[in-house]
């Protein structure tokens, strides 16, 4: 296989995902959608057509090939080696009240869309069932995680333990985990109306999340973004997405499994943590820089880390 070929092929797999994005930003731009409509979206996709993709995807996964202990391990304490690395970066080089900010810009991908959206355009079946297994794993110490980064350095805030187990528990999308397992582990099937009517309810999810993505970034709020913002981003889509995954390479992970850890890595910053920014009243605007800096950035960072590890032969 040649360059142009192998290039080619992985468009393929990056363009149809930053191309919905890409709508997004031509039809808000257009008047076609507004501000109600990604918020309405938004919050089906998050409370209904995610989780239901994430269910169906994991009952009619092969959970011997899906359930990888291994995988979810590593990409469990190399998600704790990121969060260390953003915040020993920032201790020394972010203004004290926006450390926590950069922290959570720097290690928390946005990897219930984007990178769901990859792993299931590059990998199929195989993507989405461990893909939703990492994404169980990853929602809850981001969460946690997230919380602990803000809470220290902005004032008045305190670790709310309780509320925060409050919010993991009832996640949606951990909740459709949970659910599907017993599906998956005991080979119960569902009737195929259900089957068929849940694929049409679930092929909503992609195209509508990563259009909102899209409809919600503000070229104007980037170009007016800080240094901290442009930092936060290079570290979140360069930097620790290359340091974790060479380590996963160099711990044995090859082929879909690094791919797969790779496409999670790579996601950019996860919409979410402009929310936790807000309720906390910090620095909202630093927040958004970064995700939409990360977001446009994504387009470039992710073809272009596919094409070396296809080219070098690791996946």
């Amino acid at each position: 296989m040649d360059l142009l070929e192998l290039f080619t092929r992985t468009l393929d797999v990056t363009l149809p995902v930053f191309a919905m994005v890409f709508i997004g930003i031509g039809l808000k731009r257009l008047g076609w959608i507004d501000s109600t409509f990604v918020s309405t979206a938004s919050s089906l996709v998050f409370k209904a057509t995610l989780p239901t993709l994430i269910f169906l995807s994991l009952v009619k996964a092969d959970l011997s090939v899906a359930l990888d202990v291994p995988l979810l391990l590593f990409f469990a304490f190399a998600t704790l080696g990121q969060f260390f690395l953003s915040w020993a970066w920032a201790h020394f080089r972010v203004p004290m009240a926006d450390r926590g900010i950069y922290v959570q810009g720097a290690f928390r991908g946005n990897c219930g869309v984007v990178g769901l959206a990859l792993a299931a355009g590059m990998y199929g079946n195989y993507g989405l069932s461990a893909g939703s297994l990492l994404l169980g794993v990853v929602i809850v110490m981001y969460n946690a995680l997230s919380v602990v980064a803000l809470a220290a350095y902005q004032p008045g805030q305190s670790t709310d333990w309780r509320s925060l187990l409050g919010h993991i528990i009832k996640n949606p999308l951990i909740l459709s985990v949970f659910a599907a397992l017993p599906f998956t582990a005991f080979s119960v099937s569902l009737p195929s109306w259900v089957m068929t009517s849940g694929n049409y309810f679930a092929s909503l999810t992609l195209p509508l999340a990563l259009i909102c993505i899209g409809a919600t970034l503000s070229v104007t709020s980037m170009r007016e973004g800080s240094q901290i913002a442009l930092s936060a981003s290079l570290m979140k889509m360069v930097i620790l997405p290359v340091l974790s995954t060479v380590a996963a390479w160099l711990m044995g992970f090859s082929g879909s499994q690094l791919g797969l850890l790779f496409l999670f890595f790579a996601s950019p910053t996860a919409a979410a943590s402009f929310v936790m920014v807000k309720a906390i009243n910090g620095n909202v605007a630093l927040a958004a820089n970064i995700i939409a800096i990360t977001t446009l950035m994504a387009s470039i960072t992710v073809t272009l880390g596919i094409f070396a590890l296809r080219l070098a032969g690791w996946i």
